[in-house]
């Protein structure tokens, strides 16, 4: 994984992130414009959490579980103690950074993959646990209301909601990229590239390991707790492999190991994922970001943040 220099890609966040704040003044207010950006900015935050993993060498294939985690507990401790949404999202992000730590101190020794299965498997567990002995308090199957951010009454709530969430995913993208430039993201770094040589270094992989993979759990249980007081639901579907692949997909087809990559690669196929269903298209979009991703992973292996980079070569080996 690589922490950009300024270069296209970062230009191209800026103006991501500059379109995402005049976003509602350019939609006009739409509701369902203003619908989608909310989902696709914590989406952003999902995707740079699990990125952020990916950085110290380390792969999971179970976000989801933590999404989920967050998402239930923060409902739960809304709907008992009647606190807002607000007061409950930090409690969601930090019970699945506890149980990211608890998970990560079993297996965080394995390779890649293999702690990527163990990570799958953990979100079937929890979903199963959620489903069925915990029914009587997470609703099982049927799921349950979670308070929603803001008041449904509140005169421009969603707008309100839509800054709010951007806010904390800009606030933790700009916390990721600080420690990816501080003593932690060097040691991140090193043992990515080469645990065994790291190790001989002085540095301990299993500690620097935990920390990714607490941080990550924490960030990605905020993102969960969000998403669900957005929609006001939660059932165990919320752990389904779907959730867990979109930010690998995002990752992966942005800029694996950059900083930009899952922001770039969230808008661009979330953008594209709306615009092919608002034409009438169901399945075919599937099919349409199934190709995409293939065409980017043989040609564009480094993401859609390289292309500047592969069209400059080109250009100067033509020039040349």
């Amino acid at each position: 994984m690589r922490v950009e220099k300024k270069s296209l890609s970062w230009y191209l966040t800026a103006i991501a992130l500059g379109i995402a704040v005049l976003l509602p003044l350019l939609a006009g207010m739409s509701y369902h414009i203003l619908n989608v950006a909310i989902i696709m900015v914590i989406f952003i935050l999902f995707s740079s959490a699990w990125n952020f993993l990916a950085y110290s060498g380390q792969a999971s294939l179970g976000h989801a579980a933590f999404f989920g985690i967050g998402g239930y507990v923060s409902t739960l401790i809304a709907r008992s103690a009647g606190l807002p949404p607000f007061a409950t999202i930090l409690a969601g992000g930090c019970v699945a950074a506890v149980i990211g730590l608890l998970l990560g101190l079993t297996c965080v020794r394995l390779k890649e993959w293999f702690l990527a299965m163990v990570t799958f498997g953990f979100a079937v567990i929890v979903q199963a646990v959620v489903a069925s002995p915990l029914s009587a308090t997470t609703g099982g199957w049927d799921g349950i209301i979670s308070p929603r951010l803001l008041p449904a009454d509140l005169p421009g709530y969603l707008l309100y909601e839509y800054y709010a969430i951007l806010a904390i995913t800009i606030l933790s993208i700009v916390c990721i990229h600080l420690i990816l430039r501080s003593r932690a993201g060097l040691a991140f770094a090193a043992i990515r590239e080469n645990e065994t040589e790291a190790q001989a270094a002085g540095i301990n992989p299993v500690r620097w390991k935990l920390l990714a993979f607490t941080f990550s759990s924490f960030l990605t249980g905020i993102a969960g707790a969000l998403m669900v007081h957005h929609i006001s639901f939660i059932s165990p579907e919320i752990f389904h492999a779907e959730t867990s692949f979109w930010p690998v997909i995002y990752s992966i087809f942005g800029g694996l190991g950059t900083i930009s990559g899952p922001v770039i690669g969230t808008v661009i196929l979330t953008v594209l994922w709306d615009g092919l269903k608002e034409l009438g298209l169901t399945y075919e979009r599937f099919i349409v970001i199934g190709l995409l991703l293939i065409i980017v992973v043989i040609f564009l292996p480094r993401g859609l943040v390289s292309l500047p980079e592969v069209l400059r070569e080109r250009f100067a080996r033509k020039k040349g």
